[in-house]
């Protein structure tokens, strides 16, 4: 029997299913890839908010690490909530000594409600410790703007941004365009040292939950399936968009959570 692709995801679980780890292996059981998952902060939450954050110890962080990697050939890395420098640096010591081939790092910075979810000496431990390291860095605008510790209004802002970012160390950057104001159309922006591309997606009058973390497993799984970093993105963002469309609402809010299967890709 042939081994299946293998991802491995390292963020925080929801328990209401529409983010996180949840949808992390929803998105790679959706791209037939393997998922694996440790871990690093357990919330309850559901569709209107989180009522309570627990960290576990970063030795049984490492723990779920070391047995991931010890057990499944991994071909891709997501990164997702980290709560503090000291998981920062635990996850950043893993990922010096096992080397995946790809790492997607979603810094997950900055609440929905636009709370900031890491202290700065977190903040300093991500830009030094895990942006070197990362294939890809997938920020929103507010996670943009407090990784270059500056605003970000329009176009010419975002372009600008993506040389910045960059320069932190990342190989490539999607820098998502949710969060910014850009008429009936999102768009995305790519960049490496050498190509540049713009992914424009109808801006949906929906409340989507779980949409950033879902792009970078999305991302991920394509970078397992083999695809080069663009088309990995273009196909990501492609899945969000028909996720979105394909969602529903479980619970008593008018969150939308994704419809991962509705828009499933053959591996």
């Amino acid at each position: 029997m042939t081994r299946p692709l293998c991802a491995l995801t390292i963020a925080g679980s929801d328990s209401g299913g529409g983010a996180g780890i949840q949808a992390d292996l929803k998105a790679f059981a959706a791209h037939g890839v393997h998922g694996l998952s440790a871990i690093a902060a357990l919330t309850a939450q559901h569709t209107r908010g989180v009522t309570a954050v627990h960290v576990p110890p970063v030795e049984f962080l490492r723990a779920q690490i070391d047995a991931c990697f010890d057990d499944f050939d991994i071909g891709a890395v997501k990164l997702g909530m980290l709560a503090s420098a000291a998981v920062i640096h635990a996850v950043a010591d893993a990922l010096d000594a096992y080397r995946p081939p790809q790492l997607v790092v979603d810094p997950v910075m900055v609440a929905t409600s636009g709370a900031r979810l890491l202290e700065e000496d977190a903040l300093d431990a991500m830009r030094t410790r895990l942006l070197p390291q990362a294939s890809l860095l997938t920020p929103n605008i507010p996670e943009a703007e407090l990784l270059l510790g500056r605003r970000i209004t329009d176009a010419a802002g975002a372009e600008a941004a993506l040389d910045a970012l960059l320069a932190l160390g990342a190989g490539a950057v999607l820098l998502k365009g949710g969060h910014l104001d850009e008429g009936d159309q999102v768009i995305d922006r790519y960049a490496d040292a050498s190509t540049r591309h713009a992914f424009r997606s109808p801006r949906l009058q929906v409340d989507g939950h779980g949409t950033g973390c879902t792009l970078a497993s999305a991302i991920a799984a394509n970078l397992c399936l083999g695809r080069a970093m663009p088309d990995a993105c273009a196909a990501a963002v492609d899945y969000i968009r028909d996720a979105l469309r394909a969602g529903t609402r479980p619970g008593r809010s008018e969150v939308l959570v994704l419809g991962h299967f509705a828009a499933r890709r053959p591996a």
